[in-house]
């Protein structure tokens, strides 16, 4: 292998390909990443679970990574900048999760149901008038916005502030930017919260952000900066993976017909349809990113030294054939099936049941309201290697229309 690390490519178009490659190589292999960072990217299944719930490995840049410099890294804001449940350990990462748990309780997503359902039948209703026969993209006619107008009415995040909301959070997601790209989206990002954050000390309500400007203001032990952490956090993570989900699902029918076919003939299937797409196609592939605090022996003469970096590759386990054998069929009726689609160990995503519940309305919805559904081409990725989804999905809703 050459000595100089691999670039993982930022355009996220040979991102199934390259996890592929990179899982041969070893347990571990160097890559570089944008802004010249060298990290351990892991693709195995069973050596991501291990670093997953390893106690020398931490989520905190400030403790963990000797090289850290806050902000210098445009594209890494969003992922290691911030200081939320996501990037923290211990006592603090209890400490600001409990402050959004309760919103995530099972009894609290289920009665998210009658809205959601609204949402999903008033974008099935103005996708019927859409002219007939003409493709629409149903990325973002359909699957984009019901998480995003969920997440976003969750965090009492006005109409008005939404478009600059989410292009924001969109635009974390690509990896291909620019360094000086970067740094506006990063600038742009904080100024979206905080407008957020002024707008709901003004006007408060009963959404999430305003119960927790409200802890805030009662004692608790919450730093703005913090505040704003976990707003970035929970409006990115509340939409971005629901979406791929739906997409992902959608084009996998409409390329089995004789999966489709058993599922019409069982909508309890369903499920079988979700986990079997969060198997393949993960919503995140690799999630920047993780810290050794101590050196870290994999075998076969891999070994990650105290503070390194560690990139794990969430996709991959799914696709891993010692995990799923077989791993490129999709398949609804595996006997045996596992990923890691919304993570392990004590950071494993709160919003897991609501994505879960989000594409268990909207699938079966959609392919009732338009039995004739096709694809008209196959869409190309996003760019990027950290979010896994398509930039667009053309369809026919009616072709015999």
């Amino acid at each position: 292998m050459s000595s100089e690390p691999p670039i993982l490519d930022p355009t996220g178009r040979r991102l199934y390909e390259q996890v592929d490659e990179l899982r041969a190589a070893g347990p571990a292999v160097r890559v570089r990443l944008p802004g010249d960072l060298v990290a351990w990217s892991v693709t195995r299944g069973e050596v991501a679970k291990k670093l997953l719930v390893h106690p020398g490995v931490s989520k905190n840049a400030r403790t963990s990574w000797p090289e850290y410099r806050p902000f210098a890294i445009g594209w890494l804001t969003a992922w290691v900048d911030v200081i939320s449940m996501f990037t923290v350990d211990g006592d603090d990462h209890k400490r600001l999760k409990d402050l959004v748990g309760k919103a995530f309780t099972p009894r609290r997503i289920e009665a998210m149901r009658p809205a959601i359902e609204t949402i999903v039948e008033d974008l099935l209703a103005d996708l019927e008038l859409a002219p007939p026969g003409r493709p629409v993209d149903l990325r973002a006619s359909f699957s984009y916005p019901i998480p995003t107008r969920v997440i976003c009415d969750l965090m009492g995040v006005p109409l008005e502030q939404r478009p600059q909301m989410l292009r924001c959070i969109d635009a974390v997601l690509d990896t291909s930017l620019t360094p000086e790209q970067a740094n506006v989206v990063q600038r742009d990002m904080f100024a979206a919260m905080h407008t957020l954050m002024h707008y709901r000390r003004a006007n408060p309500g009963t959404d999430l952000t305003s119960l927790m400007l409200a802890a805030q203001e009662e004692g608790a032990p919450l730093s703005t900066e913090e505040l704003v952490s976990t707003l970035i956090l929970m409006i990115g993570a509340g939409s971005e993976t629901a979406v791929s989900l739906i997409d992902h699902a959608t084009v996998a029918m409409l390329s089995h017909p004789d999966q489709l076919a058993a599922v019409r003939a069982d909508p309890a299937r369903w499920d079988d349809v979700i986990e079997e797409s969060l198997r393949q196609h993960a919503p995140i592939m690799h999630l920047p990113m993780r810290y050794a605090t101590t050196d870290i022996d994999l075998g076969e003469g891999v070994m990650i030294g105290k503070g390194e970096l560690i990139l794990i590759a969430f996709g991959a386990h799914g696709r891993d054939p010692a995990v799923n054998p077989d791993p490129d069929r999709f398949d609804i009726s595996r006997a045996e099936r596992q990923h890691l689609a919304f993570g392990h160990g004590i950071h494993y995503c709160l919003g897991a049941p609501l994505a879960r519940l989000e594409a268990a309305i909207a699938l079966p919805a959609l392919f009732s309201r338009f039995p004739e559904l096709r694809l008209v081409s196959r869409p190309g990725r996003h760019t990027s290697f950290i979010g896994n989804d398509y930039p667009s999905l053309p369809v026919v809703l009616d072709p015999a229309a």
